[in-house]
């Protein structure tokens, strides 16, 4: 078939009985989809199953690592303490750190969004702030107090970078939902987007296809670098 979407497999969030069912549920925003539809990909939900991460991976051609109101274990990242504040999805992790490592085992287009950047740089080697406030000196409010439709700050785009090559900016206004960001990469890894606090906002991996974090919610569109990132990792797949 000529023109065929690409298919593009999206993590979906999960939560426990309660709201919306008395039974275990998953959870999406459609602007995630709507995002990738967009771009030109066709959404691929995908339910937390470690061990069918294979099969999985056979049926789609990028990944899209997606956010939630939850925390990657310190565990996975070398961390000796755990702050109060940080809250796990233990199967949900699991099954994102089978699919992504898959993925980029097979030269699968990544992106990571929001905490998905955060696995996916505990996976590249780094490690993660676990609790802005208590770590970053005069922090800025990176859960924004206003809606995330607008923008909660902006960040500087590095030049020479895939994600400066998408966006064409040198600065990028973004919303900002997380409590938590990327602490430290390995050599290699290179820091492509920064907040004015300097909270890493964005990471990506030169040797790989396309592999690209960042750490604000492009699925809202709120400029005109949100909607390049998607088509530019939609594209990737081709």
């Amino acid at each position: 078939m000529l023109n065929k979407r690409p298919t593009i497999g999206i993590t979906l969030d999960s939560e426990q009985p309660g709201g919306y069912s008395k039974m275990p549920w998953y959870a999406i925003r459609e602007n995630y989809c709507a995002a990738v539809l967009a771009a030109g990909g066709l959404p691929m939900l995908l339910p937390h199953e470690p061990d069918q991460a294979p099969d999985y991976l056979d049926r789609i051609d990028g990944l899209v690592i997606t956010g939630g109101a939850f925390d990657v274990d310190p565990a996975l990242f070398g961390a000796g303490s755990r702050h109060a504040t940080v809250r796990t999805k233990d199967r949900r992790t699991a099954f994102e750190l089978a699919i992504t490592r898959g993925a980029m085992e097979r030269g699968l287009p990544v992106l990571g969004i929001c905490g998905g950047q955060q696995l996916l740089a505990v996976i590249l080697g780094g490690t993660l702030v676990q609790h802005i406030p208590d770590e970053v000196a005069g922090a800025l409010a990176h859960e924004q107090p206003n809606p995330r439709t607008e923008p909660g700050h902006t960040v500087r785009v590095a030049r020479d970078t895939l994600l400066h090559r998408i966006v064409g900016v040198d600065e990028l206004a973004v919303n900002s939902a997380h409590h938590q960001a990327v602490k430290s990469v390995p050599a290699g890894i290179v820091v492509d987007a920064v907040a004015p606090d300097g909270v890493i906002e964005g990471i990506e991996d030169p040797g790989r296809r396309f592999c690209l974090g960042v750490q604000w919610h492009p699925e809202y569109d709120i400029s005109a670098g949100d909607g390049r990132i998607f088509q530019a990792f939609v594209g990737a797949t081709g």
